[in-house]
């Protein structure tokens, strides 16, 4: 049984990691059920909208920019290959690494997804007005690129 904004104790409601948790919830649900209604999940997403700001990349680079786990990232090219929206090529330079590259297929299902993602954060963010909703974009990327630093302690530790 789910609590109800009426039902949660007020406290709770004051607690900013709790109600951010919440709407990433309800935010994943949404993302997840529009492109799973599309054959896609937010890992093709995240590489086909990766390759077409960065241009090819190796599957590391990928997996670094992506945050999707190098052993996760295989199975992801594996699909997107499949359906023809990336190609693998050998690196040039290192031909035991290979460059993944976008497709004019991979461009097009790419612009499908960023319709249904951008309709869900349409419906995530109803309630709030255009500036209310910059604000909160700004302000999540405040506290995400914080958190994303390196902690200052971390280059001590040696």
């Amino acid at each position: 049984m789910s609590s109800t904004p009426e039902s949660t104790p007020a406290r709770l409601r004051t607690i900013p990691s709790r109600l951010i948790a919440g709407v990433a919830a309800v935010a994943d649900r949404l993302v997840s059920e529009r492109l799973a209604a599309e054959g896609a999940r937010k890992w093709h997403f995240a590489v086909l909208s990766t390759l077409a700001e960065v241009g090819a990349a190796s599957q590391a680079e990928l997996s670094r920019r992506t945050g999707i786990y190098r052993s996760d990232m295989v199975a992801v090219l594996n699909e997107l290959a499949d359906a023809e929206c990336v190609r693998r090529e050998p690196d040039s330079d290192d031909r035991r690494r290979n460059v993944i590259t976008l497709t004019s297929t991979g461009r097009r299902r790419l612009e499908r997804l960023d319709a249904l993602v951008t309709d869900a954060q349409r419906e995530l963010l109803a309630p709030l007005t255009p500036g209310q909703r910059a604000e909160l974009t700004r302000l999540l990327t405040v506290l995400t690129d914080h958190h994303h630093r390196p902690h200052p302690r971390s280059h001590d530790a040696k």
